[in-house]
């Protein structure tokens, strides 16, 4: 699987405190080997179509969806990284 960050997850990666960046690092190396570990919490985002989170740590979370290229092959795009709350408002 091919995975992506848009702009507005790079942005917010670096305005994560670095202890923050370091857990995102961790759980995204995690989320790329096994992205059903059950230490992630991964599950679907609730009034969002096919927008996925998953947890950093208690407080914080990083959404994704999956993508389809032309030639069939899917892809995860990493959309934003922030605290529970306002990933719930801003996916």
């Amino acid at each position: 699987m091919i995975f992506r960050r848009t702009e507005r997850f790079l942005k917010a990666f670096r305005s994560l405190p670095t202890e923050i960046q370091t857990k995102l690092l961790k759980a995204l190396k995690l989320f790329e080997k096994d992205q059903r570990h059950p230490s992630l919490h991964v599950r679907k985002m609730e009034g969002y179509k096919g927008i996925w989170e998953a947890r950093v740590d208690l407080k914080y979370r990083f959404t994704f969806h999956y993508e389809k290229e032309a030639g069939g092959e899917t892809y995860c795009v990493f959309r934003n990284v922030d605290n529970h709350d306002e990933c719930l408002k801003n996916p």
